[in-house]
């Protein structure tokens, strides 16, 4: 089985990443549910699904990119599960 996520817009406030901090957070949150998605099933399986927004829980905002994105990759992957996501 393969899976696409194409996230659009994930949108961090309040937080200096410094520079390059973006491109260290956008690599950490694809690596974090790469290894998260390889190891575990979701659930039930669904052909295709678009979500106009993924409400999550709060996370705690760290200034360091790859922690950062280890955490917002956590809590999506929480969000996607079946029972995290509200369609």
């Amino acid at each position: 089985m393969s899976v696409r996520l194409h996230i659009e817009r994930l949108v961090v406030d309040g937080v200096d990443l410094g520079p390059g901090g973006g491109r260290r957070l956008q690599a950490s949150v694809e690596a974090e549910l790469t290894r998260l998605m390889a190891g575990e099933e979701l659930g039930a399986p669904v052909s295709s699904a678009a979500l106009p927004h993924l409400a999550v829980r709060p996370i705690a905002l760290d200034s360091h990119p790859a922690r950062l994105g280890i955490q917002v990759a956590r809590t999506l992957y929480e969000g996607l599960k079946p029972e995290g996501v509200k369609r």
